[in-house]
């Protein structure tokens, strides 16, 4: 998996800079969100034991295997406690154990790593996975279920800029320095027109914040369709990983049928904790 099939897209009309014109004018989040990120990601670690109320209203699991991906420069112990709320609701809650993720540097060119990760979680469980991805862990998450459409049960992603300006997030440079690779890298031309679209039969769904401090959520939304819903959060981009919302959302998902996946209910209650849901953002 190249870079380019991780973080960029080729829209349908694009204008001199090779993106249409309502992508281009997509821009970075201001640097008073960036600044805000981590801070407000400490407010969420601290708001967590008032908020276990709601974590625990959320259905239990039916003990299908689900393999958690961590975002841009974090390893498994940035979705410790995602995972460990997963474990609890009943799930077998998988660690992604690539150390650090670093892009291609960690799954391989062609994300055979990742590919082999879930293989073995499938065997093993013989059932197919529910892979939930942070950020450009949800972008892996996205390109795997293309790639193997029959062990994956459903996509969920957090924060995952999957579609519009590659340059719309304040990591762009980091990201460049640390893989040795552009982020307009358009050697592979056929996997970056497919980015924007969502893997064919598999319910995807995306959680996304409007005080995203690193990405551009209007790059987090997914496309229309019967299988997929966007769900948005009040949260950090950083404190994606320990809101009590995202959690009990990510819950709700795991735990429609394999056989009769809905959209996100934002009725009662849910309508005052989520700002909007579905795609009419």
């Amino acid at each position: 998996m190249s870079l380019a099939a991780v973080l960029e897209d080729e829209p349908q009309h694009p204008g001199q800079d090779g993106l249409a014109h309502d992508e281009a004018d997509i821009k970075p989040p201001s640097l008073l969100l960036a600044m805000a990120d981590p801070g407000y990601a400490l407010f969420e670690m601290a708001m967590l034991p008032t908020l276990v109320p709601l974590t625990q209203m959320a259905p239990s699991g039916d003990g299908h295997p689900v393999l958690v991906l961590p975002g841009f420069m974090g390893d498994d112990r940035s979705t410790a406690v995602l995972r460990r709320f997963l474990s609890q609701l009943g799930y077998q809650t998988h660690k992604w154990d690539l150390g650090r993720n670093f892009g291609p540097l960690s799954i391989g060119p062609e994300g055979e790593l990742l590919s082999v990760r879930l293989m073995k979680i499938f065997r093993q469980s013989r059932r197919k996975v529910s892979v939930v991805g942070w950020s450009l862990g949800g972008i892996m998450a996205r390109e795997l279920a293309k790639a193997m459409p029959n062990q994956v049960r459903q996509v969920i992603t957090l924060g995952s800029p999957f579609g519009g300006n590659p340059r719309a997030t304040n990591v762009a440079r980091l990201f460049e320095r640390v893989t040795g690779q552009s982020v307009e890298d358009r050697e592979d031309a056929m996997m970056i027109e497919g980015m924007k679209t969502p893997p064919p039969g598999i319910p995807t769904t995306s959680i996304f914040t409007k005080r995203d401090g690193v990405v551009a959520w209007q790059n987090c939304l997914e496309q229309p369709s019967p299988l997929t819903d966007n769900i948005e959060v009040r949260t950090s981009h950083i404190g994606l990983g320990l809101n009590g919302p995202t959690l009990f959302a990510v819950g709700d998902r795991l735990a429609c049928s394999e056989s009769d996946w809905t959209p996100f209910d934002r009725s009662g209650w849910r309508r005052f904790v989520y700002p909007s849901s579905g795609h009419g953002i």
